[in-house]
């Protein structure tokens, strides 16, 4: 499982981003377009709002990879 580390003094991280800084897609429109047809699943269930607030603790899936969001360092 990939790991997806928050910056310092962020909450959250907005899902397309994810996708995208992992490098599981070429860029965010990309990002976006997997989410809006139902190809990504956040703590196991499918979500489709690109902008998805994903916080510590959370596990998104997409093409086989799991990223899980880790606290800042």
């Amino acid at each position: 499982m990939q790991e997806f580390s928050l910056l310092s003094g962020d909450d959250y991280v907005e899902l397309y981003k994810v996708l995208k800084v992992q490098g599981l897609v070429n860029a965010g429109g990309d990002a976006k377009r997997v989410i809006a047809e139902g190809m990504v699943t956040v703590n196991g269930e499918v979500d489709t709002r690109k902008r998805k607030k994903c916080v510590v603790g959370d596990v998104i899936e997409f093409n086989g990879v799991a990223v899980k969001i880790i606290p800042a360092e």
